[in-house]
């Protein structure tokens, strides 16, 4: 179901849509209506057409009853009001992105960032749609993913892991393929949070501290933060969930500038915008944008209908709100007997209950494969990978390589804490510091609202004493000592260790001294150590990677419960890594443009400010235009086989000449570059072509496209990338509105932001 939906980009909507105080607004810049009702454009129209039917056929209090949540016999994260009078049954809306979350029966898919390492858009697609079945099976109405903020903006943030990469443009990518997949299934995709919620620390308020500000310039919000939301309305997708924080000192959900004037204005976007849980908000949120509250009634409940009694809020809003929600409704096909009763299948897992078992065996080749595919080889010294045949002996170590020790009903299952259960123990909001290794086993998901439920976990050591039984190989293991003793006859030794971050709470920081000493312990008496890091964001690896020992480390990120199983199949040979870093490894944290979350400024300040003075320039963008080396580049990836790049190709369309942008014309094609990739070595593999662009006064490199292809040795493939004018254009404050300048444009296809193999240009002009 692709929907291709934007309205003008030269609109004067919201000249101050996201300024920092004190900006001004340009002077012609006109008033934001109160409310922007929904167009009926192209397969929303039908979607409409039958939600008006149905709610021109409703009271005021019904109407209004949609609008918010009730407490249900059922463990959804939230239950809708429903309309038993005219038979809508309400909806049920639960976590997370990364499949159903606190249930059984279900499957734990690899999670967001690891989906982004394998940059691969069919896998994502069929991940969203499975993921999108089991949800439906549950009677889950609105999973409450993907997820396209935060980006990370600072490597520590907690959510980090919960999406797909800190670059807008692969985020946008595949947050849009998560989204059709969904809601081919039958569920209404949310895409949050929306926008700018890039820390967990002062995330919102707590004991008399209002939450951050972030103070963003309206080029930066348009460049980059905004970026994968106009993806994701261009997918067509059915909500969006407005965030805890503030934005230029204005709470997300009560943002009118926001939800109004740049979502539903300027994106044209036709869903419904849902409150994140309890965020704030107020009865003026409704004319503000927000279309329904969540857990319960919040502020509206029946202060709703008293607001359209006194005047505060009219009948024709409450109208457009309901209207919204059921157009989304009808749009994923869940009218009739098409979907199952909301919440059907999430019970309280420790009273009896009815086995709803929502996987599906065509499930299993996407999870396997998609655990894979996020596998990232960063080193690999003398071809130490793949073993070469049967190993006779192998020696096991880390706390991350085994299963944790339980995995049942309890809030440490349905949190994801397995592995880290001092989490559990902490309430939100209260000050925590945690250790960044989980020393309880090893990691298939992040913290909290992210996580989802394994059926299994495929744990590594289960895994290689499964392949020892089949080979005959004899296994040392140690997975406690941080200096275990060695078997010097062990022809290779695995050290297992992980990064953990959760929701609630950014992190300490980017390794853990357990863990590297570990890593430089084994390696000082193992002449062939592998370093496996199972991570939930960014993890500096500077204090050993260089050791002469240790010939291989893999970036294994979160990968579902075929964690074990997938990391065989590469370790054997069997699978070929193919998956390439969302983001870049530093060799320092000062290297980062921004390190540390923003704090308060003193124990008296009630107001922390967050200025994103960096603008643009995060991660890539800002190692590029510092000339700062990275010790892993973005998009950086090993594989067992080479590729060769050549014969580029650039040419230009008609639409490619200064202009503005306006209407759907900033989908129109204005560039195809081609080049032909060859698979060199000697076994088949994938690899992932990347193009970057360097659009005048910009970063040094945007990515502007990618393909993942498979090639057989010595195989050929032409790999075409289509941009369009919006990959050409600028924010122009002035104007409001999409820009493309004249000027050169650089364009380079590599195999990372730093390996290009190939460079050309365009000279964009009004002839």
């Amino acid at each position: 179901m692709r929907l291709y939906l934007l309205s003008s980009c030269a609109s004067l909507f919201l000249a101050a849509a996201a300024l920092p105080p004190g900006s001004v607004a340009a002077e012609d810049a006109p008033q934001i209506p109160l409310t922007q009702q929904g167009k009926r454009n192209g397969q929303w129209a039908y979607a409409y057409r039958r939600a008006e039917r149905l709610v021109q056929q409703m009271t005021l209090e019904e109407k209004a009853n949609i609008t918010r949540g009730y407490r249900s016999d059922n463990v959804c994260a939230g239950n809708t009001g429903s309309v038993p009078r005219l038979g809508w049954p309400g909806m049920c809306v639960h976590d997370a992105g990364n499949g159903v979350r606190a249930t059984d029966m279900v499957n734990s898919y690899p999670s967001g960032i690891h989906v982004g390492a394998s940059w691969d858009r069919n896998l994502t697609h069929e991940r969203g749609f499975h993921m999108g079945k089991e949800f439906k099976a549950k009677g889950v109405n609105v999973p409450l993913g993907p997820n396209a903020g935060p980006l990370g903006r600072t490597p520590l943030g907690g959510r980090n892991w919960e999406g797909f990469s800190i670059d807008p443009y692969l985020s946008g990518q595949l947050n849009s393929e998560t989204i059709i997949g969904m809601q081919e299934a039958g569920v209404i995709a949310n895409i949050k949070h929306f926008i700018a919620n890039e820390q967990e620390t002062l995330r919102r308020p707590y004991f008399g501290v209002e939450a951050v500000s972030a103070n963003i310039d309206d080029k930066t919000l348009h460049e980059y933060y905004l970026w994968p939301f106009m993806d994701s309305v261009h997918a067509g997708v059915g909500s969006v969930m407005c965030s805890y924080n503030r934005i230029n000192s204005t709470y997300g959900c009560k943002n009118d500038k926001l939800m109004n004037g740049i979502l539903k204005t300027e994106l044209a976007f036709e869903g419904f915008v849902m409150l994140d849980w309890d965020a704030q908000h107020d009865i003026q949120s409704a004319n503000a944008g927000l279309d329904m509250v969540m857990p319960l009634g919040g502020s509206w409940g029946k202060n709703l209908t008293d607001a359209v009694a006194n005047g505060t809020v009219s009948e024709d809003r409450v109208t457009d709100m309901a209207t919204r929600i059921i157009a989304a409704w009808y749009l994923v096909g869940q009218d009739g007997n098409k979907f199952p009763t909301p919440g059907i299948g999430l019970k309280q897992l420790t009273q009896l209950h009815e086995k709803v078992d929502a996987r599906d065996p065509a499930s299993n080749s996407v999870l396997l494969e998609g655990a894979i595919a996020g596998h990232v080889l960063v080193k690999n010294r003398d071809n130490a990978l793949p073993f070469k045949g049967k190993l006779a002996m192998i020696s096991v170590f880390g706390y991350d390589a085994t299963i944790p020790r339980t995995k049942n009903t309890d809030l440490l299952f349905s949190h994801g804490y397995t592995s880290s259960p001092e989490m559990e123990k902490v309430l939100l909001g209260h000050e925590a510091h945690f250790d960044q290794a989980a020393r309880g086993g090893t990691i298939v998901t992040g913290g909290r609202a992210g996580a989802n439920s394994p059926a299994y976990i495929d744990d590594p050591l289960s895994a290689i004493q499964h392949r020892a039984r089949k080979d005959g190989t004899w296994v040392n293991w140690d997975l406690d000592s941080s200096n275990p003793d060695v078997n010097a006859a062990s022809d290779a030794c695995l050290v297992f260790i992980n990064a953990i971050a959760t929701e609630g709470w950014d992190r300490e920081g980017l390794h853990d001294d357990f863990s590297d000493a570990l890593v430089k312990n084994v390696a000082s008496k193992c002449t062939n150590t592998i370093v496996v890091i199972h991570a939930a964001g960014i993890r500096l690896v500077d204090q050993w990677i260089e050791h002469p020992n240790i010939t291989a480390t893999i970036v294994a990120h979160l990968p579902g419960q075929d964690s074990g199983r997938a990391l065989l199949k590469l370790l054997y040979g069997e699978s070929n890594f193919s998956g390439k870093l969302p983001y870049t490894i530093a060799k320092n944290e000062s290297d980062y443009s921004v390190y540390a979350p923003c704090m308060r400024s003193s124990e008296d300040d009630i107001d922390p400010q967050c200025d994103f003075t960096e603008g643009v320039y995060l991660d890539y963008r800002a190692f590029d235009a510092k000339n700062i080396t990275p010790r892993f580049e973005f998009g950086y990836g090993l594989s067992y086989t080479s590729f060769g790049y050549s014969s580029l190709s650039i040419n230009a369309s008609k639409h490619l000449r200064p202009s503005k942008c306006s209407g759907d014309n900033l989908w129109q094609p204005a560039a195809t570059v081609a080049a032909t990739i060859t698979n060199s070595g000697s076994m088949s593999g994938h690899e992932v072509a990347q193009l970057y662009l360097a659009i005048p006064n910009s970063p040094p490199k945007q990515l502007r496209g990618f393909n993942k292809i498979l090639l057989s040795p010595q195989g050929s493939e032409i790999v075409r990338f289509e941009l369009t004018k919006r990959d050409f254009s600028v924010w122009d404050v002035i104007s409001q509105s999409w820009v493309i300048q004249e000027g050169e444009y650089k364009i380079f296809v590599g195999a990372s932001s730093r390996d290009i193999r190939l460079t050309g240009a365009l000279r964009v002009t009004n002839n």
